[in-house]
């Protein structure tokens, strides 16, 4: 599975398996995306992960009755791949009609040690997955496995929004759709480093191989005695909209840019995407010790695949 290069399945027509195969999972290595950075895996300014919420999963019991929900992944961004999307969908989509376990607690805990162990074989690195059951009051209520209801208010990013300045508003011209960091501008340097934090629903890429646009929303987190302009920096994420880059990337890109151009002691670049085949995607990029603890909050519920993932609007 991991000699396919990652082209393979997406923009192609592909069978989609009617039994559980691992066989059909393609990864890609990160450098290849990073090189225009100029950082390797060994000297990463940043620390962070990668969480994925799947949301139409699905399997049978032994006596045929499907079990249904969605599942949390994450993973470190230190590792050496990332999944390919497509080729996750089609994974999990080859659970739909294989039958395991005699009960549903025993069937989605099967599924979780296929897929922890499957993707840990892939991507050379530990991922952790959880399983949630629906219900008519969406995400709070306790999913099959495991069996401890999450706390949510500890961290629901939609309670740390009103903490972010909305740069949308700021933005009043805009003709650069190619990722430019030139474009960003400084506020006036301060002499006491201060906390600032931005949000824009403006996030917008293209998938790098079958070019069908990425949306998301984009939160920063920056510490530093100089700030960019919220109209530079609306513009600078509106300069990713026309690049052809993996989400991670994307995030990668801005957290490097920011760092380069602000020097700030302390720095979060988190973009929640829109969800594309089923799955969202959402990296999350940090300076090694990040304290601000409302956002570590946040940060700890994208990262904590105990706690379902609480949507953004567009998601």
């Amino acid at each position: 599975m991991s000699e396919k290069g990652i082209d393979t399945l997406l923009g192609k027509t592909v069978d989609y398996p009617d039994q559980y195969d691992a066989s059909i999972l393609v990864r890609e290595d990160r450098q290849g995306n990073r090189d225009h950075l100029n950082i390797t895996r060994d000297s990463l300014p940043f620390v962070g992960f990668d969480t994925w919420n799947a949301y139409e999963v699905s399997t049978l019991t032994n006596t045929g009755v499907p079990v249904a929900g969605s599942l949390k992944i994450r993973y470190s961004c230190n590792s050496q791949y990332i999944v390919e999307s497509k080729s996750l969908k089609l994974y999990l989509n080859s659970f739909n009609m294989t039958k395991m376990g005699d009960d549903p607690d025993e069937a989605v805990k099967l599924l979780l040690s296929k897929v922890r162990t499957d993707l840990s074989a892939l991507l050379f690195v530990e991922v952790e997955a959880d399983f949630f059951k629906p219900t008519i009051d969406g995400p709070r209520a306790t999913g099959y496995w495991p069996p401890v209801e999450p706390k949510l208010d500890e961290g629901d990013w939609k309670r740390y929004w009103d903490t972010y300045v909305n740069i949308d508003f700021h933005l009043k011209f805009a003709d650069t759709y190619v990722e430019t960091p030139e474009l960003l501008e400084s506020e006036n340097a301060i002499h006491t480093p201060i906390n600032q934090r931005y949000w824009s629903a403006l996030l917008k890429s293209n998938c790098k191989v079958t070019g069908q646009p990425d949306w998301g929303d984009i939160f920063i987190s920056m510490t530093s005695s100089q700030l960019p302009t919220p109209k530079s920096l609306a513009k600078y994420i509106v300069s990713f909209r026309d690049e052809c880059h993996f989400h991670e990337e994307i995030c990668e890109t801005a957290f490097v840019r920011l760092m380069d151009k602000f020097q700030p002691e302390e720095l979060a670049v988190t973009c929640l995407y829109a969800r594309r085949g089923g799955i969202d995607i959402n990296p999350s990029r940090i300076t090694e010790g990040f304290a601000h603890e409302d956002l570590n909050a946040g940060i700890a519920m994208l990262r904590d695949t105990t706690i379902p993932h609480y949507k953004t609007q567009k998601q």
